[in-house]
């Protein structure tokens, strides 16, 4: 499977905005233990947990995702960064997973979510305490919105 080129400086400023933001909605780190000298993109993209995130388009497509999420979704990079979000989703949960999406956006974040989702071959999988977070900058301008998780159950 190919990877992305994590050294593209957009995922350097995009992966800072992640964990700032993420810091700044919880008061906790995304990456802990997180050293100066490691590189954050490649941490996040190896990190124990799935994560995944959106732009601000009217259809919000995916603009980044780490090696797990890449693994449960069953799919490549090329096809993840092309994936509107809504379509993580099957049909069945769409108005669940538009909710969500729109209280995040009202509140900036969510924990603890839950949520079914679909891999590209169908697999349907039962997602526990993700956090769900709008990405901002210094200027709280949102870039749009994250989740992670770490705990899923096929169905």
């Amino acid at each position: 499977m190919r990877y992305p080129d994590l050294s593209n400086p957009f995922y350097l400023n995009h992966v800072q905005r992640l964990c700032n933001s993420f810091h700044y909605w919880t008061g906790k780190p995304l990456l802990p233990g997180l050293k100066s000298n490691d590189d954050p993109v490649q941490a996040l993209f190896d990190a124990p947990f799935v994560i995944v995130s959106h732009g601000t388009e009217n259809l919000p497509v995916f603009n980044f995702c780490n090696r797990n999420a890449l693994t449960l979704f069953e799919m490549s990079w090329e096809q993840f960064i092309k994936l509107p979000s809504k379509n993580s989703a099957d049909q069945d949960n769409q108005e669940d997973r538009a909710q969500l999406m729109a209280r995040v956006a009202r509140d900036g974040y969510a924990l603890n979510c839950t949520g079914t989702r679909i891999s590209s071959s169908g697999k349907r999988f039962y997602i526990e305490g993700a956090a769900v977070w709008n990405v901002v900058d210094e200027n709280n301008i949102c870039h749009g919105q994250a989740a992670m998780f770490n705990t899923w159950t096929y169905l």
